[in-house]
């Protein structure tokens, strides 16, 4: 039986990443499900409902700081994905990125925009 806090980050989960954040999920089912219920309920259900920011805000943070970390192009692809769905521009993506050189420098912005770039390209031919 799934808690209301699951339901709940299931919801937002899927208004912010659509079928993508769902197969995430999904796809930790059979070897490690405790991973999708703390994606679910943590993140999306505690974190994502917080008040105090908009989606399109928290989804630049996660462009940010995820661009910032590096090693991280899966996850994010999927949020620069989710931003899209969420409503920012291809143009806000990459001047958060852009942004984000000074902090973080040139290899992870550049590879950040890679990411970006075939996000873009996806979204542009249908293929995801």
């Amino acid at each position: 039986m799934e808690s209301k806090r699951y339901e709940i980050g299931l919801k937002k989960l899927q208004e912010v990443d659509g079928a993508e954040g769902i197969s995430v999920v999904e796809s930790l089912n059979d070897f490690a499900p405790d991973m999708g219920k703390y994606i679910v309920e943590f993140a999306f259900g505690d974190i994502y409902n917080r008040n105090g920011l908009s989606l399109t805000n928290r989804q630049a943070v996660t462009i940010a700081a995820l661009s910032a970390l590096g090693g991280c192009e899966k996850q994010l692809q999927i949020h620069i994905n989710a931003a899209l769905n969420v409503g920012l521009k291809q143009e806000e993506i990459i001047e958060i990125i852009i942004h984000c050189v000074p902090y973080i420098g040139f290899p992870k912005a550049l590879n950040a925009l890679s990411v970006a770039k075939e996000v873009f390209k996806d979204k542009k031919t249908g293929g995801e």
